[in-house]
């Protein structure tokens, strides 16, 4: 019982770590990457899409993003989304293409991209402390319940916090990596 407990909390740990991950890949670095605009959001034919289905993104240098539309029609709703996004991109469309060059981040907005990842990087250790807690309440109403002895719970519960531990650790490393990343000139 308490085996299915832990492994249903790493499930979701590790639930809460790859879209902590998935946030981070977002986040703006020095470089140019297609997953910067995986969030991206384009208005096609009254329907809002996810812009990787209606164009090839690729980086062929690292201070560049080029946008191939398969639909040459949408070049106007793709750029008005790139405009609109949060990321602070400034596209350039020939009508075939379109490129999104990346300026040096200035210090102060590494500043702000690193304050950020602190931010996710908390949202994701305190959904897995919540984990933990929902789980300790699984173990205390198993006790509770008689299915299992005082002694079993406790070692539960040091079992679920040394998981908890190894997930909250994974959070803060790459953490700090990306923050490297950021502040890497």
């Amino acid at each position: 019982m308490i085996d299915d407990l832990l492994k249903e909390a790493e499930v979701k740990m590790q639930k809460s770590l790859d879209a902590m991950q998935r946030e981070m890949a977002t986040i703006r670095t020095g470089r140019a990457t297609p997953a910067l605009l995986e969030r991206v959001q384009v208005d096609y034919y009254g329907a809002m899409t996810p812009l990787q289905q209606l164009a090839q993104v690729h980086a062929p240098e690292a201070r560049l993003l080029v946008i191939q539309p398969y639909d040459r029609t949408a070049i106007g709703n793709i750029e008005k989304a790139l405009q609109k996004s949060e990321l602070g991109l400034n596209p350039a469309n020939d009508g075939q293409v379109i490129r999104i060059p990346f300026p040096p981040l200035t210090e102060e907005r590494r500043k702000e991209l690193v304050k950020v990842v602190k931010h996710r990087v908390e949202e994701a250790r305190v959904a897995i402390r919540n984990i933990r807690r929902d789980e300790q309440h699984g173990i205390q109403e198993f006790e509770k319940e008689g299915l299992i002895s005082q002694d079993d719970a406790k070692r539960g519960q040091e079992q679920l916090q040394k998981v908890t531990d190894r997930f909250v650790h994974i959070a803060d490393e790459t953490g700090t990596r990306k923050e490297h990343e950021i502040l890497e000139v």
